[in-house]
C-alpha cells in the first residue's frame, strides 16, 4: 500500500509541476522529476522536521548519476 500511495502522489505532483512549468524538463536528467526511492515515516521521535530535512538535503550525495542542475531547482540543497 505505501508504494502505490507514493507512486500516486509523485504522479499527481509531477503532472502539476510539468503543467505549471513545462520548461522544467530541460533541466532534468533524463526528463525524470523523481527517483525511484521514497521515504515514509510516522510523526514522532524519528519523523520530525529535522530528520526529514536532513533526508532531503542529503539526497544525491551518494548517487554519481544525479544531474547537479536538478539540485539548483531547490535552493539550499545544492
Amino acid at each position: 500500500l505505501p508504494r502505490a500511495m507514493v507512486r500516486s502522489i509523485k504522479s499527481i505532483i509531477g503532472k502539476a509541476i510539468f503543467c505549471l512549468h513545462p520548461d522544467i524538463k530541460k533541466f532534468l536528467w533524463g526528463g525524470k522529476l523523481w527517483t525511484s526511492g521514497y521515504y515514509i515515516n510516522t510523526v514522532g521521535q524519528y519523523g520530525n522536521e529535522t530528520v526529514i530535512h536532513n533526508y532531503v538535503k542529503n539526497q544525491g550525495l551518494h548517487y554519481a548519476q544525479l544531474h547537479r542542475e536538478q539540485l539548483m531547482l531547490f535552493p539550499g540543497l545544492e
